[in-house]
């Protein structure tokens, strides 16, 4: 009766028994790969996100105030820093929006402006290449205006329709407010460059 009983039960051979064994430890070792790399992504884009909030600010430009350089729609990237000069392109908090202007002039220095829209800092007539049309825009502060401590006159390149430190609705921007300089222009493709 033992002899029938074994009979029906077909043992595995030593080859189906390391197929199986070599399947099991291929979902052992795809499995472990699988947990690693979703961690190391997680990692990678945790570490991402606190760059790009803390140092690397990813920013959206909305808005014609900085039209030509910049148009509604660009996606541009900031550089934390602690000084700012004439020139620079900066991104900055104002009323929970973020803004994208032109220093003008910092701490200090003379800014007035002629009914044609010339900008002279320190009595001296700027050379403007990127303002393609030149506006006096809506400007209600007393000219000339000597730059407070601590903060920057701002301007946008399109001067008809930005409101910058012309007008005393936005004013001067002190240095806690800016959240960097603008370097770089990474979208649309077509268009990526550094932003001057």
């Amino acid at each position: 009766m033992s002899e029938n009983k074994n009979q029906g039960i077909s043992v595995p051979t030593r080859g189906q028994l390391e197929e199986a064994l070599q399947k099991e430890r291929y979902k052992r070792r795809y499995g472990s790969v699988l947990r690693s790399t979703i961690f190391s992504l997680i990692a990678v884009a945790a570490v991402a996100v606190l760059i790009a909030t803390l140092l690397v600010p990813v920013l959206q430009i909305t808005g014609s105030s900085m039209t030509e350089t910049l148009q509604d729609g660009d996606i541009v990237v900031a550089i934390k820093g602690t000084s700012y000069k004439t020139g620079d392109v900066v991104a900055f908090y104002y009323n929970n929006n973020i803004l994208v202007k032109r220093v003008i002039a910092t701490a200090g220095q003379w800014v007035n402006i002629d009914e044609d829209g010339t900008v002279y800092v320190d009595d001296v007539a700027q050379d403007e290449p990127y303002v393609s049309e030149k506006a006096f825009g809506d400007c209600d502060i007393d000219l000339p205006y000597q730059v407070p401590d601590g903060r920057c006159f701002v301007m946008g390149d399109h001067r008809a329709t930005s409101i910058d430190s012309r007008n005393t609705a936005l004013g001067c921007v002190s240095d806690e407010m800016i959240l960097g300089k603008i370097m770089l222009r990474v979208w649309p493709l077509e268009t990526l460059e550094w932003i001057n």
